[in-house]
């Protein structure tokens, strides 16, 4: 299970992905999958849609990754917009596919609602999604099960305290280890790390990184996050003279924070892939995880 490969000293190495939408995207991420599957992960995450949107997808990736693969997978779950019962059916569903290991979100509103209110027979926070996934796993005879939950490094000032107390009762429902959210800046991580410690958060803090290729997914990362991405890296993307030299740009500086961040003791390194791998994959060709 991935909290007991988070206990063990070696770095882990994993990628996230998120469902297809089309054939052709399809086709693009299995032979995504296919090749990160050569650096030999630990396990990858797949990301499930706002309101259950890609739900299916998801489950089917998920099936995939773990049957054909022979990969561990984790399987995100959000709470937004779905009743207690629909979340417990697609959890069922992942248990009776073999599924071990979650990744336990609220999720955001879906885009574009105005007004938006929760379901009625819904939950309203992810660590009320964790207690359910150990309940229904009980339920099930599956009292070992393994639940991931996200931390916000990058966020400032007030927003960090209420997100430690947030991940403390993520801790106390029984969650098992977090998964970061964006952030640049080692630093961040550090102080994430022992204020959390300071508040009796003792979870394995996996970090995600995020290689920018482009300035243009800079710049769109920053809107969607609101996390300033680096102005230095920012210049240097849109002076690069073709796609490969931004690839390199990119992927240097994701190489340079993940060396920091294995050298003051991140138990691994979680890689947004974007659903492509050449960027991973020379990201993972330079530091000590993986194949």
């Amino acid at each position: 299970m991935i909290r007991d490969l988070l206990a063990s000293e070696r770095p882990t190495l994993s990628y996230e992905v998120y469902p297809p939408r089309t054939a052709d995207s399809e086709q693009t991420l299995w032979s995504t999958l296919e090749s990160l599957a050569s650096t030999r992960p630990d396990f990858v995450s797949i990301t499930y849609g706002a309101s259950g949107s890609t739900r299916t997808a998801s489950q089917n990736v998920v099936h995939r990754v773990g049957h054909t693969l022979g990969v561990p997978a984790l399987a995100h779950l959000t709470c937004v917009d779905q009743s207690v019962a629909e979340i417990t059916t697609v959890i069922e569903c992942f248990l009776e596919d073999g599924v071990r290991d979650f990744l336990a979100l609220r999720g955001d509103p879906p885009k574009g609602v105005a007004n938006w209110t929760p379901h009625p027979d819904g939950l309203l926070y992810a660590s009320q999604l964790v207690t359910l996934i150990r309940e229904v796993g009980h339920a099930n005879g599956l009292d070992n099960l393994s639940i991931g939950v996200t931390a916000f490094p990058a966020a400032p000032g007030a927003a960090m305290d209420t997100g430690l107390e947030v991940l403390r009762l993520k801790q106390e429902a029984g969650a098992d280890f977090a998964v970061t959210q964006l952030f640049y800046e080692a630093a961040q991580y550090a102080h994430l790390i022992e204020r959390g410690a300071d508040a009796g958060i003792g979870l394995p803090v996996l970090p995600g990184i995020i290689p920018l290729t482009t300035a243009k997914r800079a710049r769109r990362m920053e809107q969607l996050t609101g996390v300033t991405s680096p102005a230095d890296v920012v210049v240097a993307l849109d002076a690069a003279a073709d796609e490969d030299e931004a690839r390199e740009i990119g992927v240097a500086a994701a190489a340079r924070l993940s060396e920091q961040l294995l050298d003051a003791g991140a138990p691994g390194l979680h890689v947004y892939t974007f659903n492509t791998h050449t960027a991973a994959e020379m990201l993972v060709g330079r530091l000590p995880v993986g194949a």
